[in-house]
């Protein structure tokens, strides 16, 4: 098992670096929607370091605190000397779960995320029954809770269910029509949300695919990144993840160009914070394999846009609509992997793009606590995002995460904006399907 955060990773080091410049404070997430040092980035880093020195107890009103930051890295992006304030925060969390435990809902949560069959069992449950507290809106693409439940108010937008998981949708295997050269060979890694939630991505993915004839690998396996468990400092549930992850994508990743996932977070995480983790909890084996493993991980948009031909084909062969779209940067994709081109370079071709006064700022999602516990920060940021998105007057927000889409869907539910989110992929995906059925209409 790992060690203890506080056993290796020096605390004081890092509150010590900090120059106390304050060029954090402007751009923090939390301290947008609540203006306290104490909850800014410098601020965090002096506590931390106190806390490590002995001169902080790590009581209610510590835990308070450390649970308030969203770990958009916002501050890591702009701060001189580089300070991972994100990681830093995720580590002591870790130390606040051992203290204070884990509630029960989480526990939960993350029992499930390890376990995909128990998984599979209660989300058909949930399909089943889910009319029977919440209404369909078809157009939001979500659940209206019809009354208030634990954490959930009345009128939340939540994610939909759907009937059978991406995962149970298609063979392990689907083959492209052969080549005169060798098929490019892809494995997919779909993430939780884009498996039970919004299959609909996953769908898109392997319609996108099959359009380029590249073979497709779906590993049946595959569990839960760890992201959820990692930011609220499950650490027993995040190591146990990663490391059956890592030696189940190892089997197969050889035969495979590329893994890609179709979501921010988790590319982030499995590309990036596994390697962090690891090394963050003195398992020096266990890094070297997730840099190894990291190698042909890839968000979907960006390796379709660098390794394949798809923003010609769309150009050729994509329908073009009228309809705007507007792009909003998920953190863990333009800060965290440096990836924010790509997709607008395929949606580009057939919609008209129009920006935001600020795509990159941080939509609120902040993790599974904030979206629960501390729910009234999220709402407080998600509140100017869909002010910007509104001033658009675009048709659909896009953006490659589902965390994102939860909280933003939610934010213009809030709002009354009209303006619909959809992953980047499904709007490419669109653009092929109706091209096609355009050019194959008799003349």
């Amino acid at each position: 098992m790992s060690k203890k955060p506080e056993d290796i990773f020096n605390f004081s080091e890092t509150s010590d670096d900090c120059i106390k410049c304050g060029k954090c404070i402007p751009v923090c997430t939390i301290h947008q929607v609540n203006p306290d040092e104490t909850t800014s980035p410098r601020g965090f880093i002096d506590l931390l370091g106190a806390y490590q020195q002995g001169h902080l107890e790590l009581d209610k009103n510590a835990k308070n605190i450390f649970e308030s930051c969203f770990l958009c890295t916002n501050c890591v992006d702009v701060c001189p000397n580089s300070l991972a304030t994100d990681m830093v925060i995720e580590e002591v969390r870790a130390d606040i779960a051992e203290k204070f435990g884990i509630a029960w809902f989480k526990r939960i949560a993350f029992y499930l995320l390890e376990h995909r069959k128990v998984m599979d069992v209660v989300m058909k449950f949930g399909f089943m029954f889910k009319t029977c507290a919440f209404k369909v809106d078809e157009q939001k693409g979500g659940l209206l809770a019809r009354f208030r439940m634990p954490m959930v108010k009345k009128n939340r937008l939540i994610p939909s269910l759907s009937k059978i998981s991406f995962l149970n949708s298609y063979p392990e295997e689907i083959p492209a029509p052969k080549q005169e050269t060798k098929n490019q060979r892809v494995a997919l890694f779909i993430g939780c949300l884009a498996n039970y939630n919004y299959v609909g991505i996953g769908e898109s993915l392997v319609d996108i695919l099959k359009e380029l004839n590249i073979d497709i690998f779906i590993p049946k396996d595959q569990l839960c990144c760890g992201a959820p468990a990692y930011f609220t400092g499950a650490v027993d549930s995040v190591e146990r993840m990663t490391k059956a992850n890592i030696e189940y994508f190892e089997s197969f990743m050889d035969e495979c160009d590329a893994m890609l996932i179709p979501e921010a977070t988790c590319s982030a995480m499995v590309k990036h914070d596994w390697q962090v983790f690891f090394k963050n909890h003195d398992m020096p084996e266990w890094e070297v394999r997730a840099k190894n493993v990291a190698e042909k991980i890839h968000m979907a948009t960006a390796w379709l846009d660098d390794n394949t031909e798809l923003q010609q084909v769309l150009k050729d062969k994509g329908k073009k609509f009228d309809e705007a779209v507007t792009y909003h940067d998920p953190c863990h994709a333009r800060k965290v992997q440096g990836i924010y081109e790509q997709p607008r370079n395929l949606l580009s071709p057939n919609y008209p793009m129009v920006e935001m006064s600020d795509p990159n700022r941080c939509c609120g999602f902040g993790g599974v606590t904030m979206q629960t516990e501390k729910f009234h920060f999220a709402e407080l940021a998600g509140k100017p995002k869909a002010a910007m998105i509104e001033e658009t007057k675009a048709h659909y927000v896009s953006a490659e995460c589902s965390a994102c889409r939860v909280q933003l869907s939610e934010a213009l539910n809030n709002a009354d904006v009209e303006t619909i989110f959809k992953n980047p992929l499904e709007l490419i995906a669109e653009a092929l399907k109706d091209g096609k059925e355009e050019a194959n209409k008799p003349l």
